[in-house]
């Protein structure tokens, strides 16, 4: 584990892809001896972060968001761009993750000395995770990447997670599943500042015109997020590379609309405060459990209110007061 902060800063301001992972792998530690380092890492590159654009990608499975995203980040290296992929993946605790298949899916993406392909830690919560997300994003634009795409698996609470660390969220969708608005979660819908339909190509490709009809409608009975900002619903299929350039000039459309309204930089401080309380909270939450006086009541309690022998609200009074008597 790299000590010196100093030389490691350097390093990864330089672009060195070896200072970056173990730049983030520091970051990641959960040995306490390694948070002031990871603390004076993340400091002393701070003013050479927020130069990227972040974007937050999701999908059901089989929506074929590694082709998507390999497709994407193989456009933006030709347009002269460097991309790194964070994964959020809060499933990984129980099967291991999915960024290994990923990684091995964009094989082409991973050769490229522009890219940067690095899944997140599994944490206790979906809230470690996403703190170990934001800082790795915050490292790799340091690194100098200008563009920054956090992936999820799609699984519940990680879409809204993953809306509140990006400038831009899509939502990758695909035809043929019945129907195709019943697979949708309403609150994803409301946070997706664009909807991309793949596999849109052959015979696919009128259920996919239908599917953009169908989604355009719904989109105008849900409250949009910004006034300024008519989400758009894209066709595009990623195995042929076929509209993946609209896709990245639909992304700086929206960029360049939200920071001539004064959206975009507003939405990074609300992002940065937030940031702030859910690390607040997190450590909180970490001291609470720890505690020597609530550790040996935690077990017992949970046991009671599982068996219901007492309630939810009498046993989280009993844990607090002992954390309180100090």
């Amino acid at each position: 584990m790299p000590t010196n902060t100093t030389h490691l800063a350097a390093g990864v301001r330089s672009g060195n892809i070896r200072s970056l992972a173990k730049a983030i792998t520091l970051i990641e530690s959960r040995n306490p001896d390694h948070g002031a380092k990871a603390t004076e890492l993340l400091d002393s590159l701070l003013p050479h972060t927020g130069n990227s654009i972040r974007v937050g990608i999701s999908g059901v499975p089989g929506v074929g968001k590694s082709t998507f995203i390999e497709a994407l980040g193989m456009n933006l290296i030709g347009r002269g761009r460097k991309v790194a992929i964070l994964a959020v993946d809060p499933s990984s605790q129980l099967s291991g993750g999915s960024i290994l298949g990923d990684k091995t899916r964009m094989e082409e993406l991973a050769r490229e000395h522009n890219a940067f392909i690095r899944p997140s830690p599994a944490g206790d919560t979906l809230g470690g995770v996403a703190r170990k997300t934001r800082e790795a994003m915050l490292l790799c634009e340091a690194a100098g990447f200008d563009v920054i795409i956090v992936e999820t698996v799609g699984v519940g609470q990680s879409e809204i997670t993953v809306a509140s660390m990006v400038d831009f969220f899509l939502l990758l969708q695909i035809t043929g599943a019945g129907d195709e608005l019943q697979g949708i979660k309403k609150g994803v819908m409301e946070i997706a500042d664009a909807i991309i339909i793949n596999k849109a190509e052959g015979d696919n490709r009128p259920r996919a015109e239908l599917a953009r009809k169908q989604y355009q409608n719904a989109l105008h009975l849900l409250k949009p997020k910004s006034r300024n900002w008519i989400v758009p619903v894209l066709l595009c299929s990623a195995l042929k590379h076929q509209g993946i350039t609209e896709t990245w000039q639909t992304v700086l459309e929206f960029v360049d609309t939200m920071r001539e309204h004064g959206e975009f930089e507003q939405k990074r401080r609300l992002q940065a405060s937030d940031w702030m309380w859910a690390q607040v909270m997190d450590e909180l939450k970490s001291l609470f459990m720890t505690d020597k006086k609530v550790a040996p009541l935690i077990d017992p309690l949970q046991t009671a209110v599982s068996t219901g022998t007492t309630t939810p609200g009498a046993a989280a009074q009993r844990l607090l007061e002992a954390f309180k008597r100090h």
